[in-house]
């Protein structure tokens, strides 16, 4: 079965969120920051958890804005409210501590934050001098918290999703963890074996060492004193791999070694046009998914079994279109 049509049978893909991305009023100036593509697009396939950190610890809507400051001799900055100076930090540590474990009770397979707020921003939120002026970069206590907590997690901010090879990479992660932690739940070597066989060109376009050292891991599956420790190796080494967006060059490897399967079945035009279109993507005339289509195309004619089963072809449900863009 395909992965667009398993996914199509299964519940919502459980997948945290800043709250007011699905448009709930909670900013501290009482207003929301609805995402038109979180919610109409992948709300189809995930099932949001939403979480507003500043209204959860007890703070009320509207509210004084906070920022992180960064005091001479303390460890961390602190999160304060910028005009009345009161310190929301201790708290927000206790109360993400503790959310965040239940988070980890609810197996998500993602999240995405609201990008620059003090407890939910994941990275370039501004850290100020008690005098007010902007120092440093950091991560917001929340957004700190729940990376540290579940480093494996896919996890990215709103604004970062506007462009188009960040948010492909961050939904192709959602999709492989969420395979992942199923087989997880009920992992033995042979299982580990198809995994990673299905994904092997997937991570080979993403990361190819960490490909080969994955595979290493994989051989040795069966003999493995601690299998639960060789799991956990092996997701750790494979998100790390799927991190990056894969580069054109390595789409190009990846569709090239696909193609190797079928060339023998080709005639000398067929060959031509599926060249020519590689060529046209590698160049950058064209998106990924068009010598993409017509390489499925010979894949499904030759009816090879190792090769159509790749989730290179299909990480994710197709009607998403976020490769029409890479």
């Amino acid at each position: 079965m395909s992965s667009t049509a398993a996914t199509a049978t299964r519940p919502g893909i459980p997948v945290g969120i800043s709250a007011c991305l699905l448009g709930r009023a909670v900013r501290h100036d009482g207003s929301h920051r609805r995402n038109p593509f979180l919610i109409d697009v992948l709300g189809e396939h995930f099932d949001y958890v939403p979480v507003c950190p500043e209204v959860e610890v007890g703070m009320g809507t509207p509210r004084p804005s906070l920022r992180l400051v960064q005091i001479d001799g303390a460890p961390a900055p602190r999160l304060v409210a910028s005009r009345s100076g009161q310190d929301w930090s201790d708290a927000m540590r206790t109360w993400a501590a503790a959310r965040v474990e239940r988070l980890a009770e609810r197996g998500l397979r993602g999240f995405v934050l609201k990008s620059r707020s003090p407890s939910c921003g994941m990275a370039r939120v501004k850290i100020y001098s008690p005098a007010g002026q902007p120092v440093d970069h950091g991560s917001g206590l929340f957004a700190a918290a729940l990376a540290a907590r579940l480093p494996h997690l896919p996890i990215e901010e709103d604004g970062r999703l506007n462009d188009a090879r960040l948010r492909e990479n961050f939904v192709l992660r959602v999709f492989i963890y969420d395979e992942w932690l199923r087989l997880r739940a009920a992992a033995d070597p042979a299982a580990l074996v198809r995994f990673h066989t299905r994904h092997k060109v997937l991570l080979m376009a993403q990361d190819p060492a960490r490909t080969r050292a994955l595979g290493r891991l994989v051989a040795g599956a069966g003999a493995a004193a601690d299998l639960d420790a060789l799991l956990d190796e092996y997701v750790s080494s494979m998100m790390a791999a799927l991190g990056r967006p894969a580069s054109p060059r390595r789409h190009v490897n990846a569709m090239q070694h696909l193609s190797g399967v079928v060339k023998g079945r080709l005639d000398p035009a067929e060959k031509q046009e599926l060249a020519a279109l590689i060529a046209e993507y590698r160049q950058g005339r064209v998106p990924v998914e068009v010598p993409l289509t017509l390489l499925r195309h010979h894949l499904r004619r030759s009816g090879h079994a190792w090769a159509l089963d790749q989730s290179y072809l299909d990480p994710y449900p197709r009607n998403l279109g976020l490769r029409s863009r890479v």
